[in-house]
């Protein structure tokens, strides 16, 4: 956990983004969250801007030292994807906690977006906004084309880049982690990476730069070019990326695996995520048809007659096993998140998609930098 004076440091830092003032008549907010062990602080700091009714932490994500803080101040729910897709269920859980009030709803992979416009309609009170964190969830907001309350997304913003980059890192240190707690090593396993976005590209740079031999897969024949252009071999289709690969890391932040494409994963290869498995592949799928046995902690072999292989921490973001830190570049985007809190708080807004104002994020940019590197 921080130490005290890490703490008043970072609660400094928060505290100058938002303006250091609360604002009259604090909306109530509820927040779907990591629940690292940093994550209390930034909690601390949204509470000064509103009125935290709930906290949810994703099942999968969840220190439990910054869980017995968290939820001995505030109340903490249990998430569940199914419920919350459901527009009565999410309507009955916003009313228990905030009826008749302004909300706003900070997310972390698009759990409200399904919902959305019924909730909006609905609601006893009114929704000033959302504010999404993930690419994944930016993309299921989008989803409704122009949305029925401002949306803040900061999946895209320039200050997430910090935190791409090195979450790619951090996955490929636990499936190295994770391999190795098998005897076995990454060298002379070509990799195959899904997806070369900002966490794939990541991936792969980290892999090339570990002597790994690297193909990149994705959709997006732009994103090829660019691999390309980086020395990276690319594949025309899924299949053929897959052929010969002894790691396979999807990093698309949606479906890169569904259960067809397993049968083209050569024997032994590890697989690995950088998301939950809800959304990078079709597990459940898989499971009806290969016998699952747990080979160490965090390590499941699939296999059935001729064919078999190695799936980390059960498709789940990998790097969460090792705290998935990024040290103090995690505080430029929650600075940024609390930054968007804080204009749907003050102005209205028009629906639809919104991001942050070009000279707020220097602000908060250059406030880290004096902050965290005494750089300014």
């Amino acid at each position: 956990m921080l130490e005290d004076f890490e703490r008043t440091k970072i609660a400094d830092y928060f505290t100058r983004t938002a303006n250091g003032t609360a604002p009259m008549g604090k909306p109530a907010s509820v927040v779907i969250t990591h629940l690292l062990p940093e994550r209390p602080t930034f909690l601390e700091a949204l509470a000064r801007i509103t009125d935290l009714r709930s906290v949810l932490p994703k099942p999968k994500s969840i220190n439990t030292a910054a869980y017995n803080e968290v939820s001995g101040r505030w109340r903490c729910d249990h998430l569940d994807r199914t419920a919350f897709a459901s527009p009565d269920k999410a309507l009955g859980y916003l009313e228990s906690r905030a009826p008749g009030e302004r909300l706003v709803l900070l997310d972390v992979g698009g759990y409200f977006a399904a919902a959305l416009p019924q909730l909006c309609d609905r609601f006893s009170g009114q929704i000033l906004g959302v504010v999404e964190d993930t690419e994944n969830g930016h993309r299921r907001y989008l989803e409704h084309g122009k949305p029925p309350c401002p949306i803040y997304s900061v999946a895209r913003s320039p200050l997430k880049t910090p935190e791409d980059f090195l979450v790619g890192q951090s996955v490929v240190f636990s499936t190295e982690a994770l391999i190795r707690s098998r005897g076995d090593i990454l060298y002379g396993r070509g990799a195959t990476v899904i997806g070369f976005g900002k966490l794939g590209s990541s991936v792969a740079g980290m892999l090339h730069a570990r002597n790994v031999r690297v193909t990149v897969y994705d959709t997006d024949p732009v994103k090829l070019t660019h691999a390309m252009s980086q020395g990276f071999q690319t594949a025309s289709s899924l299949n053929q990326a897959l052929s010969g690969a002894g790691i396979v890391i999807g990093a698309t932040g949606n479906l890169a695996l569904r259960r067809s494409d397993f049968e083209y994963i050569p024997n032994g290869a590890y697989i690995a995520s950088v998301t939950s498995s809800d959304d990078e592949m079709e597990l459940d799928a898989v499971q009806a048809a290969y016998t699952r046995k747990e080979m160490g902690p965090n390590v499941i072999r699939y296999s059935r007659t001729g064919h078999y292989f190695y799936v980390l921490n059960d498709g789940n973001a990998v790097n969460f096993l090792h705290g998935a830190s990024v040290g103090a570049f995690i505080f430029l985007v929650q600075a940024e998140i609390l930054a968007a809190v804080a204009l749907l708080v003050e102005r209205e807004h028009e629906p639809g998609h919104h991001e942050l104002p070009a000279d707020i994020r220097e602000s908060i940019a250059a406030s880290w930098l004096a902050h965290f590197t005494g750089a300014l």
